[in-house]
């Protein structure tokens, strides 16, 4: 129903923002994340999410269209809910959640207040599991997995996989990654490929 919402950034509380449009205020949850990325009394654009339980209408916002993406990921989880999904991303970065669950490192997910190790644990295999289907689907996989071997060496292969976790299929990030240093932090990788996709 509501993909953004721009205007001026009028309150904040270690939750939420609130942003004037039009002469409305929206109250959107969000992440410490998207809170150090906007400043009070300036015009902000979050990027949003609807929830529509029985007896309430919940508003989330998010400073940049991969850290929704990875919002509305992490909710696909069963059992996790909104609460779960912004203190992970409270915690970790968009990119830090792809690397944790491609790498199955529960650890780093439970860092996350409220987050134990049953519900990471879930995460990772749901994740992965979703990511293993997509990837067996209907792509033509020769195609696939030849664009990925032309790069995925060492730090790349690792980032091809973590943004698979974020819904990225290898043939639509590989030629990307081509054009970056391989030795560079994984995260960076995928930071620097969301940014040339156009997603940060």
């Amino acid at each position: 129903m509501f993909y953004s919402v721009r205007g001026k950034l009028i309150h904040t509380t270690p939750s939420t923002a609130v942003v004037e449009c039009g002469g409305v205020g929206y109250n959107c949850q969000t992440t410490i994340n998207t809170l150090k990325q906007i400043k009070p009394n300036t015009e902000v654009t979050l990027y949003t999410y609807l929830n529509v339980r029985e007896d309430a209408m919940e508003l989330f916002g998010f400073a940049t269209t991969t850290e929704l993406d990875t919002f509305k990921t992490l909710i696909s989880v069963s059992g996790v809910g909104p609460k779960a999904g912004l203190a992970i991303l409270s915690e970790l970065s968009p990119e830090q959640v792809a690397m944790a669950i491609a790498s199955n490192d529960v650890k780093t997910i439970t860092r996350a207040q409220g987050v134990g190790k049953k519900i990471a644990q879930r995460i990772i295999l749901e994740l992965k599991d979703k990511l293993a289907k997509a990837m067996s689907g209907s792509e033509d996989m020769s195609a696939v997995t030849g664009a990925a071997a032309a790069v995925a060496t060492g730090n790349v292969s690792k980032a091809i996989e973590a943004l698979g976790v974020l819904g990225y299929a290898p043939s639509e990030v590989s030629p990307v990654l081509a054009q970056f240093d391989s030795s560079l932090p994984v995260e960076q990788l995928i930071a620097m490929t969301l940014r040339q996709m156009g997603r940060k």
